[in-house]
């Protein structure tokens, strides 16, 4: 089983999204801003933590990160059948995101949550609509 966390940056109504490339999964898709695999003997929260540093060379505390969603997929041409996904959700970080991986990411923008782009990875979609819902 492969575990990935997720980091939703949201001001407002608007919501953070990079667009992929070079990744060789989903590029030419625009995904949630900061997101990875959870390494061995690393928690959920810690990648979340992780990944926003090393991709968008943000700072976040642990006490601004909340868990948002944890769903289960199945994705088997990764090499995984099952993939958890941990969503967590911020409203407050330390810094300016930018692109920090010039090579895995072609953009960085942020979108209206009620008008997200029409190329958003499919299983991210639902997760950035469901905060329409709070």
């Amino acid at each position: 089983m492969l575990a990935i966390s997720y980091v939703v940056f949201v001001d407002g109504n608007k919501v953070l999204l990079q667009l992929r490339e070079g990744t060789g999964f989903m590029d030419g898709y625009w995904s949630i801003a900061a997101a990875g695999h959870v390494e061995p003997d690393e928690g959920s929260m810690d990648a979340a933590l992780r990944e926003a540093r090393e991709e968008l060379g943000v700072e976040l505390r642990t006490a601004d990160v909340h868990l948002f969603i944890s769903a289960l997929r199945q994705e088997p041409f990764i090499g995984a059948n099952e993939v958890v996904d941990d969503f967590y959700l911020t409203t407050c970080w330390s810094g300016t995101p930018q692109i920090m991986e010039p090579d895995r990411t072609a953009n960085l923008r942020w979108f209206d949550i009620s008008h997200l782009p029409q190329n958003v990875v499919p299983h991210e979609r639902p997760v950035l609509l469901e905060l329409l819902q709070d």
